[in-house]
């Protein structure tokens, strides 16, 4: 992963492309994320789990989605430009998450313009995929960015 930092609205052209590093979940991050925000029995007990659906403890998707987004700040290509974001569409978890999973995030500019009121800030659409060490997508989703333009004089 190669990390890219003081990136500005501008350098978010449509097909750009960024990825991560990769995470490993252990059992025991699953059960204590689950634990606190997602105590469902196939979260939380790994008995019931594998009796149940995915025949196994899987993670919550909102601890994948956590993840991934750790995994995206991680990289730093939002650390200049960010002014946060007014929402994430199609959110999808594709397929479980299990302890020994080791998860990547790859992102891809879908689409970006500059505001039309307001000249410091653009933004950009940016779809995000989530994926396992066997390269097979788990989640997926896209985020609307509000991304600061480069200043004037150049930027730092």
């Amino acid at each position: 992963m190669t990390q890219e930092k003081d990136l500005y609205f501008e350098d978010f052209t449509v097909g750009r492309t960024f990825e991560s590093s990769g995470m490993t979940l252990t059992e025991s991050q699953i059960l204590d994320f689950a634990w606190v925000w997602d105590p469902q029995p196939f979260h939380i007990d790994v008995a019931a789990a594998e009796a149940g659906p995915y025949g196994g403890l899987i993670s919550s998707g909102f601890h994948t989605m956590c993840i991934a987004f750790r995994l995206i700040h991680d990289t730093g290509y939002l650390e200049t430009a960010s002014m946060g974001s007014p929402g994430i569409d199609e959110l999808r978890w594709l397929k479980p998450v299990r302890p020994g999973d080791t998860l990547r995030t790859a992102a891809e500019v879908l689409e970006s313009k500059p505001s039309s009121s307001k000249p410091d800030r653009g933004m950009a659409r940016i779809r995000y995929a989530v994926v396992n060490q066997d390269g097979e997508e788990v989640m997926s989703f896209i985020t609307i960015h509000i991304l600061r333009r480069r200043p004037a004089d150049g930027g730092a």
